[in-house]
């Protein structure tokens, strides 16, 4: 019997059905982040490529970082709160409170502050990205910019992605800072920690090392949360699960947030291992 014989023969009984659906999957796989890479590499191009636009860079800078202040002052400071909380009630068990000052700076600079700024950003500005280029894509505003012979990568995506990359690294440290102040509020302020002591550790444990983990985590999370959410909205029209209306719209941007939340997170582990 002949393969192909052999083949429709298997067919007819279902045997090959969870392997096409594996093979389906797999290939599905390959190209949606095939084409996430191929799209990553065509905007870091732009951003090298002159013209430099600079208006656009800071009005997406404005939207992106400036309009997250309030959002990242309001989360800093109840996170640093929490930390000299539950920090000074840990390390009271051990007679070991002097050390709150270095156990907040360093939660906050190593590993709170680029993740959970990354996150708020997340929410705020890149819902937003993906769902305003999905609104494009869905009215034909990105096909009509291609048909006026207008790069949408130089003229839409490259500029958010340098926004991006600048304004999370600096609302990182806005974060540390508040966050460090909120620790100082509760440690200091309300449980009587001393003051000196408290400022003395954190001078004597963060060194350089620290707070070029931080940066470099949010130098990557900016780039990956500007990454996912543009390509999402981008290529709204190729998504299996209903790309076009408004269901499409808000399905694309939910998945976009999950997956740049859980991207964030992967990513957290990743440079930490390698940095430590």
């Amino acid at each position: 019997m002949s393969f192909r014989a052999r083949r429709g023969r298997w067919r007819k009984l279902g045997i090959g059905k969870p392997f096409e659906k594996l093979g389906d999957s797999c290939l599905s796989f390959l190209e949606q982040y095939g084409r996430m890479g191929i799209f990553l590499f065509s905007c870091l191009y732009n951003l090298v490529k002159p013209p430099y636009p600079v208006f656009p860079v800071i009005r997406q800078a404005h939207f992106i970082g400036v309009r997250s202040v309030f959002v990242i002052l309001f989360t800093g400071a109840f996170t640093g709160m929490v930390l000299g909380l539950q920090g000074y009630y840990t390390l009271n068990k051990f007679g070991s409170e002097g050390l709150l000052g270095s156990a907040v700076a360093l939660s906050l600079i190593r590993e709170l502050g680029p993740v959970m700024t990354a996150l708020m950003v997340v929410g705020r500005a890149g819902s937003a990205i993906c769902a305003e280029i999905g609104i494009m894509r869905n009215s034909e505003q990105i096909d009509a910019l291609e048909c006026m012979a207008i790069d949408p990568y130089k003229y839409l995506l490259a500029p958010k992605f340098l926004a991006g990359v600048i304004a999370v690294p600096l609302l990182t440290c806005i974060f540390n800072v508040v966050g460090i102040l909120g620790g100082y509020l509760v440690g200091v302020v309300m449980l009587d920690v001393n003051g000196g002591t408290f400022f003395q550790g954190m001078y004597a444990s963060v060194e350089w090392q620290d707070v070029q983990m931080g940066v470099v985590k949010s130098l990557i999370f900016g780039l990956l949360i500007i990454w996912i959410a543009s390509a999402k909205g981008y290529f709204l029209h190729l998504e299996k699960t209903g790309g076009f209306g408004a269901e499409g719209v808000s399905r694309t941007t939910t998945d976009a947030v999950v997956l740049s939340s859980v991207s964030i997170l992967v990513w957290d582990y990743l440079i930490s291992a390698i940095m430590l």
